[in-house]
């Protein structure tokens, strides 16, 4: 598969990113209220609410969500972004083998899949959308190997630490009211991580076409 190799629609990832970030917190100012900590609370809690609950039709006090919208346009962007960023991949690594095009279609796939989070199926996107993640992220983390980037190495597998935490108080409920900060910290990491990788790479990519 051919792939444009030049221009600034390479940092595409980062400025999706920072769109998002923009969005959610025009979408946080927007939620009506409620928490599944306090269902009468008002307006969104940063540390009580979780990214979800703004993609729902009516807040967690029932009332209507017009923070919907805006949250789900904030979705499609990050998920968007983000499948550019795999999709770059091979450019960004240099060659392409067949495990990188794997992992290329893995992590477009799995952006596919998460756009479906506010639905009744939350935990099977969840589970579906992380394994093609996890093969996609171990090709980022090979590109990052060969480019000899050892600290943004450390930084992924931080990254990876937290992943493995939302999912075990997830699903094991020990130290549930936690779970909102602990997620909005990994976001920030992981999305921070995903830019810098990003940025650090067009910039390899550079030097190596000048």
């Amino acid at each position: 598969m051919a792939i444009p190799s030049t221009n600034r629609w390479h940092l595409t990832p980062i400025m999706g990113i920072v769109g998002f970030g923009l969005l959610y917190g025009v979408a946080a100012c927007q939620y009506p209220g409620g928490s599944s900590f306090d269902h009468m609370a008002v307006g969104f809690s940063w540390q009580h609410n979780y990214w979800c609950d703004l993609l729902g039709v009516t807040g967690k006090n029932g009332a209507y969500n017009p923070a919907r919208p805006i949250a789900l346009t904030a979705m499609a962007l990050l998920c968007s972004s983000l499948a550019v960023f795999w999709y770059l991949l091979p450019v960004l690594y240099g060659t392409q083998t067949h495990f990188i095009r794997i992992s290329q279609w893995a992590g477009i796939l799995a952006m596919a899949i998460v756009l479906f989070i506010g639905s009744p199926y939350h935990d099977l996107v969840m589970n579906v959308a992380g394994s093609f993640g996890g093969v996609a992220l171990m090709a980022t983390v090979l590109c990052l190997y060969r480019n000899r980037l050892f600290g943004l190495i450390v930084v992924g597998g931080v990254c990876l630490v937290l992943i493995g935490v939302n999912n075990y108080v997830y699903y094991t409920l020990h130290y549930l009211v936690f779970l909102p900060i602990i997620q909005k910290g990994t976001f920030v990491l992981f999305l921070s991580w995903i830019s810098l990788v990003n940025w650090k790479l067009y910039k390899r990519q550079q030097l190596t076409r000048d």
